[in-house]
């Protein structure tokens, strides 16, 4: 195979795992209404589709990356998505809720893709190269959300709803084929024993977390049982601390990522993923509310994903952008602009979201800054940690974007169920999401100011990949 296209194979290859994996992430956002009538659940259990593959992914990302840095990327990231396909089969072969829930939660193992995809590229790909490849990478998040969700509407509309799942599984083998016959083992490893005390604990810290987090809104938040849940959080994450300090080869370096490169840059994902969910969740419902609101376009569930299609072309577009903007200035400068543009976005939505046109506008711009962020981040995560690291360390960040985004899925939901009229959400429930995720961003792009700046070998490669590009 010529030289020239083996790096554009291998990106290919990596890349549409990313957009399939934000894809199964998102697909059952326009089912969930349905799905009580079709499961025979209620609505309380069917919000565990949703919340199981949140869980899953959120345990299983620091955990594979770990693994795929001692064990090898390649080979874990082929479990991750035989893992996504086997939950993609069950789910299309049945309408049992049990087997539902436990096929979505394979398939949240898949959220390790991203993290180990973008390690990868850095270990495979010449060095001009890598910027651009972990920008549009890491942009995959986004832009499988984008197209999963309109991609959905339309099959619920037109199909049968194990369609879905099929076209998963389908995908999924050819995202298994692609890799095997493409992408290459790396061969850098992390010397060690798998810390399996500390997945433990991570695993039950994250557990105890986002479960409440996910469901303290159905649960209430004053319950005994959100508040048992939070307070084992509480009671494990010292205890976890504590062993991570003290273990010879840590799931989780904490000495690495308490460096302020590592730690503002993992906060700042946290709210961008914040923000960046928000432009989804309330987009989706907005455009659906009933006229008799007073501002609601009583849109089709079909035109409220196709409002997220220019979303996902700006996402495309933009991710090569981003990478050019990170090789002349560098990645903290991309993320101070992505997370400007985000809060942006949500200004414009405050004063425009009566009409569809200024609706996809306002969300368009928000999905603008959302591919400029999420391109950036992996680099600058990359520039901070050992190259051993890179898979671990990536995963945690991708980490932080999940929490964002169950925390956001809370507040959007507390919100909308508390500010409402006898039609629905009233409309300053909407402004009210917006103002918060708004301010997430400009949160974002203070805590990105205290990134500190490159060193000067890291500006020396920059100036060496701007040039390529």
């Amino acid at each position: 195979m010529p030289t020239a296209r083996r790096p554009r194979l291998i990106l290919t290859a990596l890349a549409s795992c990313g957009v399939l994996m934000a894809v199964t992430q998102t697909i059952v956002i326009p089912l969930l209404p349905r799905l009580p009538a079709l499961t025979g659940g209620t609505p309380t259990d069917v919000s565990w589709l949703l919340t199981v593959t949140l869980l899953t992914g959120a345990v299983f990302t620091p955990l594979l990356g770990r693994a795929g840095d001692m064990y090898g990327k390649r080979r874990v990231l082929l479990l991750a998505l035989g893992s996504m396909t086997i939950g993609s089969v069950l789910c299309a072969v049945s309408s049992s809720l049990t087997v539902l829930i436990v096929g979505r939660g394979l398939q949240g193992t898949a959220l390790a893709v991203v993290p180990l995809g973008v390690s990868m590229l850095r270990d495979e790909l010449p060095r001009e190269r890598v910027v651009a490849a972990i920008a549009m990478m890491s942009a995959t998040l986004g832009i499988g959300a984008a197209f999963g969700i309109p991609l959905a509407t339309l099959v619920v509309e037109h199909a049968d709803w194990h369609t879905l799942f099929w076209l998963c599984v389908v995908l999924g083998v050819v995202a298994l084929t692609a890799v095997v016959l493409v992408v290459p083992e790396s061969p850098i490893r992390t010397n060690g024993r798998f810390d399996l005390v500390g997945a433990l604990g991570l695993s039950a810290f994250l557990g105890c977390l986002l479960v409440p987090v996910s469901k303290g809104s159905a649960w209430g938040w004053g319950s005994p049982t959100t508040l048992g849940f939070l307070a084992a959080a509480v009671l494990i994450l010292p205890l976890w601390t504590v062993h991570q300090l003290r273990a010879r080869t840590p799931m989780v370096d904490l000495r690495v990522s308490a460096r302020p490169a590592v730690l503002f840059t993992n906060l700042a994902a946290l709210l961008v993923g914040f923000s960046f969910y928000a432009n989804t969740l309330a987009t989706a419902q907005l455009v659906q509310e009933p006229v008799s609101t007073g501002y609601g376009l009583g849109a089709s569930i079909v035109v409220s994903g196709l409002c997220l299609l220019p979303s996902g072309f700006a996402m495309m577009l933009l991710s090569p952008v981003s990478a050019r903007v990170s090789a002349a200035r560098g990645p903290r400068f991309t993320l101070l602009v992505a997370t400007g543009v985000m809060a942006t976005g949500y200004a414009v939505r405050l004063f425009t979201s009566e009409s569809l046109i200024a609706i996809v506008i306002g969300a368009t711009v928000v999905a603008a800054g959302t591919a400029m962020a999420y391109s950036a981040l992996p680099a600058l995560i990359m520039h901070a940690v050992p190259v051993t690291e890179t898979a671990a360390a990536n995963g945690l960040n991708t980490l932080m974007r999940s929490i964002g985004q169950a925390m956001c899925s809370a507040v959007v939901a507390t919100v909308l169920a508390s500010l409402v009229t006898v039609h629905g959400p009233t409309l300053s429930a909407y402004l009210t999401v917006f103002v918060v995720a708004g301010a997430s961003a400009l949160v974002a792009l203070g805590l990105t100011l205290l990134i500190p700046a490159p060193r000067p070998a890291q500006v020396e490669d920059r100036v060496l990949v701007g040039a390529a590009a």
